[in-house]
C-alpha cells in the first residue's frame, strides 16, 4: 500500500488566516485579543509568541500580560475582570497550563463567556455539547478542519479519539458526533486498546505520549491526525503517532510539527473575529 497523503496544517492554515485577514480588513476595526501568561513555562512562551504573530498576520491587535510565576490567584481575577470589563478587549485567553497555586477551573469561569476565545468556560462547553456552540476549542476546531481537508465524509465512519481532556478529547468527540460519526472514547483505562483503535475510520491520538500509536493501532486506509506535540529521546519535537510507521498504512495523516498545532492558533484567529462580532451584536441589540 502507498504511503498516506501528509495533511499540511501549515497550509491549511495559512488559507484559514488569509480568509480572515479579508474580513477584518472588511470590518474597517481590528478586533482585540488579551493573553495571560504566567510564568516562564518555555513551551508556553513559544505558543504565546506564536499566537502574537498569528494576530498580526491577521490584523488582529494584541496584548500579552506576562505575569511572574509567584503571582496571587486573587490577582489574576482581578485582572480578567478589568479586561471583561473593558470595552475595547474582545476575547481573553489565559495561557495553561497555570502554576498549582492558581486554580484553573475559577481562572476559567472569571472570563466573561462572550470573550472567552478558548472556548472552555462552562457555559460555552454547555453550549457546545447542545450543539448550538458560541465558541468551539481552538484545537477540536482545527482538528475538524484538517479532517475535512481529506475531502471524506466524516458521516457513518467510525471515530476513535485517544485522551479526555477538557481541552481536546471531550470536545472533539461532540464534534464528530455532531458531524455523525460513531465516536469512542479511549484513555489511559480503555482495555485492549490497539484491538478498539484497529477497528476506526478516523483516529485522534491526543494522549501525550510520543509515538504512543504505533501501525500495529492503525487499520489500512485510515484518517490519523496527531495532536501530540512531545521530545523523543533524541531530543527532536514529534507527535502520539510513530509516523513512520502509522503513515505506511494511513490513508491520510497529520506531521508534527506542521500539523494541528498551526490551526490551533488559526482557529483562535477566527474566534476572536467571532468575539467582536457577536459583542457588535449584543451592543447593537440584535442578539438578545
Amino acid at each position: 500500500m502507498s504511503r498516506a497523503t501528509i495533511i499540511n496544517g501549515k497550509e491549511v492554515s495559512a488559507r484559514l488566516k488569509n480568509e480572515i485577514k479579508e474580513k477584518v480588513h472588511a470590518l474597517g476595526v481590528r478586533p482585540c485579543l488579551h493573553v495571560i501568561l504566567v510564568g516562564n513555562n518555555q513551551a508556553s512562551l513559544v505558543y504565546v509568541r506564536n499566537k502574537a504573530n498569528a494576530c498580526e498576520e491577521c490584523g488582529i491587535a494584541s496584548t500579552t500580560h506576562h505575569l511572574d510565576e509567584s503571582v496571587s490567584e486573587e490577582y489574576v481575577l482581578k485582572l480578567i475582570r478589568d479586561l471583561n470589563s473593558d470595552d475595547n478587549v474582545d476575547g481573553i485567553l489565559v495561557q495553561l497550563p497555570l502554576p498549582p497555586h492558581i486554580s484553573q477551573a475559577k481562572v476559567i469561569s472569571a472570563i466573561s463567556p462572550l470573550k472567552d476565545v478558548d472556548g472552555f468556560h462552562p457555559m460555552n462547553l454547555g453550549l457546545l455539547l447542545s450543539g448550538e456552540p458560541v465558541f468551539v476549542p481552538c484545537t477540536p476546531l482545527g482538528i475538524i478542519k484538517l479532517i475535512e481537508e481529506t475531502g471524506i465524509e466524516m458521516e457513518g465512519r467510525k471515530a476513535v479519539v485517544i485522551g479526555r481532556s477538557i481541552i481536546v478529547g471531550k470536545p472533539t468527540a461532540i464534534l464528530l458526533l455532531q458531524r455523525n460519526a460513531t465516536v469512542t472514547m479511549c484513555h489511559s483505562k480503555t482495555k485492549d486498546l490497539p484491538m478498539v483503535v484497529r477497528e476506526a475510520d478516523i483516529v485522534v491520538a491526543a494522549i501525550g505520549r510520543p509515538r504512543f500509536v504505533t501501525e500495529s493501532f492503525i487499520k489500512d486506509g485510515a484518517i490519523v491526525i496527531d495532536v501530540g506535540i512531545n521530545r523523543g529521546q533524541d531530543g527532536k519535537l514529534c507527535g502520539d503517532v510513530d509516523f513512520e510507521g502509522v503513515s505506511k498504512k494511513a490513508s491520510f495523516i497529520t506531521p508534527v510539527p506542521g500539523g494541528v498545532g498551526p490551526m490551533t492558533i488559526a482557529c483562535l484567529m477566527h474566534n476572536t473575529v467571532q468575539a467582536h462580532l457577536l459583542r457588535r451584536q449584543v451592543k447593537s441589540g440584535r442578539l438578545a
